[in-house]
């Protein structure tokens, strides 16, 4: 059995993971797939490089194309400001809000916050899924109507009480928001939806058959995965099937796409060749340029492009990657251009180890060993008095939470149930280890005064709650 085989079926039994699709390709050659457990576990239905998965977020990045191919067009700049082609998209901050540009929603440096607004355009979706009653959701569905349409999402953001975290541009903070308007904005643009749009430009033209946004696009086709999701057992939990597909039609732009290994593949071609899929051009190689460059820095050596986490020095390359997640999906793709790798991970349950697996995936086109850690972040010596400024709750409008408290020990995380040890490895940030897998960052984001104010993780910011007197 071939190494990364054998590493991905651990991972996958102690993630209790039904099924994964693992491919990797080298000059545009498939040179590994592997399809793992079951499409359908109870049918014990195989996986093949066409079976369908969710990918979640990685859709980000095909919005960013469809950005790029309108800039080209001559149809817009990435420099304008949003509100040229959404005047009603405001904010409590008017002024800032009038200097967000649409490049600032494709790098999430708009400085909008995590907001609720993907639950409730999701809501429609998430009210008739069995699986949402048995895991509820820390949003309150009921608390806002559902968000169909850009107009009720811009109409959301006007009435919500927040404060931009800064200066478009300066602050990096993952934001599902900002690509749903940039889906308003190619609407408008183009003249047509935002999901025809991409079929007829980017999916069509890279060859990607089995790629859509609604499973019913592909009538009787069947390689398609059930989805499985995680439920609360009274020892640890226990993954149900959880058939339904969620939908939120005003978001589509920020992660709802369909796709198989072997779609995935070719589209990373467009990142591999500097725009090219096969004979086709899809962009120009100065767009592939623009969108691995750096708005925005993530980690001491990763930052943020449009629609695509970049590592510019990365074992003799760049690697350019991004993951997705939402019920059922847990995905991820990257590509290294020099070396002419492109990797894809595509499992049907959430929470799954998929950024281990493509670690593992990028470890074997490298000819390195499974387990080699992606990124090394040296030890960094933290006072012990410092230490408690860190101490606190932080949450997110996503409802995301997670607690920082002091032991003997050290600093340590708790979210999700998990108590995870922080290990200082620069001023102000951390890392922390999920299981077995790799090392994951944290950093910290001080106020004006010097305080502890926020903390950067999860790619979002999240704010500490203030300390009742």
């Amino acid at each position: 059995m071939h190494p990364l085989e054998v590493y991905a079926r651990k991972r996958m039994e102690d993630a209790k993971l039904p099924g994964a699709f693992i491919g990797i390709a080298k000059d545009g050659q498939l040179q590994y797939a592997e399809g793992l457990g079951y499409r359908d576990r109870e049918k014990q239905e195989k996986i093949t490089p066409d079976t369908v998965f969710g990918i979640g977020s990685i859709t980000k990045s095909f919005t960013c194309v469809a950005i790029m191919q309108l800039q080209e067009a001559g149809k817009l700049s990435v420099h304008d400001p949003v509100v040229t082609y959404l005047p009603e998209f405001r904010t409590k901050d008017v002024e800032r809000t009038k200097r967000i540009t649409i490049a600032h929603l494709m790098s999430h440096t708009s400085g909008l916050p995590s907001l609720p607004t993907l639950y409730y355009a999701m809501r429609r979706s998430m009210e008739i899924d069995p699986a949402v009653q048995d895991n509820q959701s820390s949003v309150d569905l009921t608390a806002h109507e559902p968000i169909d349409t850009y107009e009720q999402l811009m109409a959301f953001i006007a009435d919500l009480d927040v404060e931009l975290l800064g200066e478009p541009g300066t602050e990096f903070s993952y934001s599902n928001d900002g690509y749903s308007l940039l889906g308003a904005i190619i609407e408008r643009v183009s003249g047509q939806s935002y999901e025809s749009y991409l079929k007829e430009n980017v999916l069509e033209p890279a060859g990607m058959k089995h790629t859509v946004f609604l499973i019913e696009e592909l009538g009787d086709y069947e390689d398609i995965t059930t989805l499985y999701t995680n439920k609360k057992a009274e020892e640890g939990k226990e993954v149900i099937a959880a058939p339904l597909w969620w939908d939120a039609p005003s978001m589509r732009a920020a992660g709802f796409l369909k796709s198989t290994g072997r779609d995935m593949l070719a589209y990373a071609e467009i990142f591999r060749t500097g725009g090219m899929v096969g004979d086709v051009r899809i962009l120009s190689e100065e767009s592939v340029r623009q969108m691995i460059g750096n708005y925005a820095g993530l980690e001491p050596s990763r930052h943020y492009g449009y629609g695509f986490m970049v590592t510019p020095n990365f074992r003799g390359g760049t690697l350019i990657e991004h993951g997705g997640a939402i019920k059922g999906v847990a995905a991820q793709l990257c590509i290294i251009p020099e070396q002419g790798i492109a990797c894809v991970v595509l499992t049907n349950l959430d929470g799954s180890p998929s950024a281990e697996l493509l670690a593992a995936a990028i470890n074997t086109a490298q000819s390195l060993p499974v387990e080699e850690p992606i990124a090394l972040y040296p030890d960094y010596s933290v006072s012990a008095d410092l230490l408690n400024e860190f101490i606190g709750e932080y949450r997110s409008g996503e409802g995301e939470k997670v607690q920082v408290s002091l032991n003997d020990e050290g600093l340590e995380l708790q979210f999700q149930g998990m108590t995870l040890p922080l290990r200082a490895v620069k001023e102000d940030s951390f890392v922390f280890k999920l299981g077995t897998g790799q090392e994951r960052y944290i950093r910290f984001i001080r106020s004006n005064t010097g305080e502890v104010s926020r903390v950067a993780f999860h790619f979002r910011q999240l704010i500490k709650e203030k300390e009742e007197a």
